[in-house]
């Protein structure tokens, strides 16, 4: 197999950079949320995000353009799941306005990024 770029490793993706970022804010904010929503949308919200980062990892583990397109679509998925997330906890009043437009302009930002590395992935696969 090919390798996939000449980084030293996955940390020196700016996309796992900024999604570790993200991860990092979402479990700071969740621990505001009410008791009774751990077992709930405070565990798929950090679920969720902690798959973002995750996913690009294991796929530039795999030292190939294929797994690496392939897990950056699993980090897309994810990241529509933090975003939904973050605008029900928002209709619900566990965060305000400002807290959820600042982690949403955070999911954009991964999410163009991951746009990017799946374009870059998608070029001449092996």
């Amino acid at each position: 197999m090919a390798a996939v770029v000449s980084m030293r490793g996955h940390k020196d993706l700016i996309a796992w950079q900024k999604a570790m970022s993200l991860v990092t804010e979402v479990y700071s904010i969740t621990r505001t949320f009410p008791k009774d929503e751990l077992y709930g949308l405070v565990s798929q919200l950090r679920r969720a995000a902690v798959s973002v980062p995750s996913n690009l990892a294991e796929g530039y583990s795999r030292n190939s353009k294929n797994e690496l397109h392939h897990f950056v679509g699993q980090a897309r998925g994810s990241l529509a799941e933090v975003e939904t997330q973050v605008e029900i906890a928002e209709n619900l009043n566990y965060i305000n306005s400002e807290v959820s437009s600042n982690l949403l302009s955070k999911v954009d930002e991964v999410g163009r990024l991951l746009t990017g590395l799946r374009t870059w992935s998608a070029r001449s696969r092996t």
